[in-house]
């Protein structure tokens, strides 16, 4: 136990060379990673930069440990990747538990290839839960798994987004009829209550913790408190977002939306400026304002916030839902990967997925209505 927390904390481990590829396990390790995963990362996607990867290392416990793959000379591609502790190993994407849309940062299809040669030789089962369906990495694993191992790959569900033209700059023009109706009701009746403002700030970093704890109590207001899983009542991902915002806000990318009505905070944003993209990270309003619909008010403002600076797209993230379909049914397509080596870790993850896969289909299936 003292061996593994001296590694959390960057102890004297070195990391490890496997073929030109190197291994490493340690936060002080990855944090010489910092401006070559930056550089890689730079104008593609804030969950793959450095500052997202480093602040959920950060959190790990027990279950997890680091396990990140560089290859090239100059570090020409990185597989963020952890070993979930335990039989079979597995290796996952780092922050994979957000269930974001993730990717190898690589800006050389031949240090990829090294990257995915190397994991194949670990012998350990890898799981991409959610991985950008035209990533260069599923190619590079599907050539290193050729004969060595058995590749499962499925489509997942995809990630909204808007590409922004001058047109968004007046975000409620893009709506159907109706819904602009509802938008101009839900003003009116916001505006009954109270003043109604909306701003979103850079903030700086004496200004950063009250307002994130604005977010999270606004968050915690609403379903998400309900249902357990607003960041306030999460102790993994709120802390995992504390850490994180306070390096996005030294990189002067983060921006903190709120809207009030009346003074009282109504809803909140986290979101990411950065590669002219605007990326909404979490959301949340409260509940005693449903009527006034303050979380598409907010919306509203912050798309056209990001049109009105020249942004080229607005990255809703997460999942397509019923919300989203109302502003876009563009999405960027995710799929799932798992691979099983040729080697005991594999077949143990293989069997043990096989197993399940069978309880699942002997489950007995009800329909509405019938005896149990």
């Amino acid at each position: 136990m003292a061996d593994m927390q001296m590694a959390l904390a960057g102890g004297p481990a070195q990391a490890r060379t496997r073929g030109g590829v190197q291994t490493v396990r340690t936060l002080a390790q990855i944090d010489h990673l910092e401006s070559a995963w930056e550089r890689l990362a730079a104008d593609v996607n804030p969950v793959i930069d450095f500052a997202y990867a480093r602040a959920w290392a950060a959190g790990f416990d027990g279950a997890q440990r680091l396990n990140v793959l560089t290859a090239g000379g100059e570090t020409l591609a990185i597989a963020p990747l952890a070993i979930q502790r335990g039989t079979p190993g597995w290796l996952t994407l780092l922050a994979a538990e957000m269930y974001e849309i993730m990717d190898f940062p690589q800006a050389d299809e031949s240090a990829l290839a090294d990257l995915a040669r190397a994991i194949v030789s670990t012998g350990r089962p890898l799981d991409l839960k959610r991985i950008s369906a035209d990533s260069p990495a599923l190619a590079a694993i599907q050539a290193a798994y050729r004969g060595r191992g058995i590749l499962r790959r499925r489509p997942v569900g995809g990630s909204p987004w808007i590409p922004l033209d001058d047109s968004w700059a007046d975000p409620e023009m893009r709506l159907e009829a109706g819904r602009r109706s509802d938008l101009r009701r839900a003003r009116r009746h916001a505006e009954k209550l109270g003043t109604l403002e909306a701003a979103i700030v850079s903030p700086t970093r004496a200004q950063l913790p009250q307002l994130l704890e604005e977010a999270f109590q606004v968050e915690a207001a609403g379903w998400k408190g309900a249902h357990g899983t607003a960041l306030a009542s999460d102790p993994v991902r709120g802390a995992f977002f504390r850490r994180y915002t306070e390096r996005a806000c030294a990189k002067g990318i983060l921006r903190m939306c709120l809207l009030r009505i009346g003074g009282q905070p109504a809803a909140a944003q986290i979101a990411i400026e950065s590669g002219h993209r605007f990326d909404l990270l979490r959301a949340g309003y409260d509940e005693r304002f449903a009527r006034c619909s303050p979380g598409m008010l907010l919306t509203v403002e912050s798309i056209r916030y990001a049109a009105r600076r020249g942004l080229r797209s607005y990255e809703f993230n997460g999942d397509v839902e019923p919300w989203t379909k109302i502003w876009t049914q563009h999405e960027h397509a995710a799929c799932s990967l798992r691979a099983y080596p040729f080697s005991p870790r594999g077949a143990w993850a293989l069997l043990a997925d096989a197993g399940q896969a069978a309880l699942r289909g002997l489950r007995p299936k009800f329909t509405p209505g019938s005896p149990a």
